[in-house]
């Protein structure tokens, strides 16, 4: 089978997670597994564009990278112990020279994966950068890249989360039973994350990161198929599928942000909707109903809405309340004040925004501050809304985001 180098690269994207999965699995050694992995990738981005992909890849990459990580295990100091740790790590010689991996289904080792790098003893940030490099293939100057930190310090984040797992003695398989709730939690928790930052990046010149956003969605995807029950791993591929959908129409082709009011709506997604609308209608009555579910069904709500005016906000302020007492967090207070302004005006909408004033995070967050423009603008405020849009700006560290504000502060001075 000959491949492009782009057709290889894909295919060993794909099959990283998957082949550094079962290594761990098998040797209980992240740091070498990676190091093999990562050998016998470049050793097949080498040679399968020129040669021919094997007939079973995956094999192929395993068995490279378990004699890799045997060489390794052998480079390391003393010979008497380097032979006695690969004579207890050693795989079982069988006829088959892919080894027993390949009875194995695809994905298992790579949720597998995916659980262990989202170890409760990492921090937020050192669950997101293992779980791209790890599972998600990321190399570590793209996910430099993605959260504008230097290489050095993503590298030092990922050798310490790895060093943090080791020393936790954590096993590699699939968590119990009663480990898997708040595991579940955490795994979901990082996903969101990760698609957030690609949705709509915290900082840089980009409004948004569409590959960090489908990487999230390929990963929530893995999850899916492996708990397909689960109606909260459902509600947050829905929420993602959803969310994505839109995400060439929010911005103009110098890069401007467009706000969902004025975006086209002929360029959404449609199959990403349909997707999307039936994993949520078939995820809501199996219950309990849980926060993803519940921002899927508001994005739901917005795409299947024929035009902006013709959104039941209605059904939207509805489903917030719900949200709030499941999720009584100053971001979801801050949309349901927004969904109310629409029902009921500004004014209902500015009144809920008085409760989060002393809410510390609110006040730094251009969020905040610009929803507040918004509404002071709709009740003929113009002074107040400026002053609130000149808040927002300070506060946005996103180019377009600030961009956006600014050209509101403009449009505002010209009606003055």
């Amino acid at each position: 089978m000959v491949l492009s180098a782009t057709e290889a690269e894909d295919l060993l994207r794909q099959l990283a997670p998957q082949v550094l999965g079962a290594l761990v699995r098998r040797y209980a050694n992240f740091d070498l597994a990676e190091d093999a992995t990562q050998e016998a990738l470049l050793a097949a981005a080498t040679q399968w564009p020129r040669d021919g992909a094997p007939m079973n890849p995956k094999g192929w990459l395993i068995t490279a990278a378990s004699r890799r990580f045997t060489d390794l295990l052998r480079a390391d100091q003393a010979r008497r112990r380097r032979e006695e740790r690969v004579a207890q790590w050693a795989p079982t010689e069988v006829s088959d020279p892919y080894g027993s991996d390949q009875g194995r289904a695809d994905g298992d080792d790579s949720l597998i994966l995916l659980f262990l790098c989202c170890h409760p003893s990492l921090s937020a940030a050192s669950q997101i950068a293992l779980t791209l490099r790890a599972v998600g293939g990321l190399t570590t100057a793209e996910i430099a890249r993605a959260f504008l930190m230097s290489e050095e310090t993503v590298t030092r984040r990922i050798t310490r989360s790895k060093q943090s797992i080791k020393n936790s003695g954590h096993r590699f398989a699939m968590p119990t039973a009663r480990e898997l709730s708040s595991r579940l939690d955490a795994v979901l928790r990082v996903l969101y994350l990760i698609f957030n930052e690609g949705y709509a990046s915290t900082a840089g010149a980009n409004l948004q990161r569409v590959d960090l956003a489908e990487e999230a969605i390929r990963l929530a995807r893995t999850l899916g198929a492996a708990l397909p029950e689960d109606g909260e791993v459902a509600g947050l591929l829905a929420l993602m599928l959803l969310t994505h959908a839109r995400h060439r129409a929010r911005s103009g082709p110098d890069g401007t942000l467009i706000p969902m009011s004025d975006q086209d709506r002929s360029l959404w997604d449609r199959d990403a909707i349909r997707e999307g609308v039936d994993l949520i209608t078939a995820a809501l009555p199996r219950g309990p109903t849980g926060p993803y579910q519940l921002q899927a069904a508001i994005a739901a709500v917005h795409d299947e809405a024929p035009s902006a005016e013709a959104t039941d906000w209605q059904q939207i302020v509805a489903l917030y309340r719900v949200l709030l007492r499941l999720d009584n967090n100053p971001v979801v207070a801050l949309n349901h004040a927004v969904a109310v302004s629409m029902v009921q005006g500004p004014d209902a909408g500015l009144e809920l925004l008085r409760e989060l004033e002393s809410d510390p995070r609110m006040n730094a967050d251009r969020r905040f501050h610009a929803v507040r423009a918004h509404l002071h603008e709709m009740r003929g405020n113009i002074a107040a809304a400026r002053d609130e849009y000149e808040i927002a700006a300070r506060q946005a560290t996103n180019l377009q985001q600030q961009r956006y504000l600014h050209r509101q502060i403009a449009r505002l001075d010209a009606l003055a």
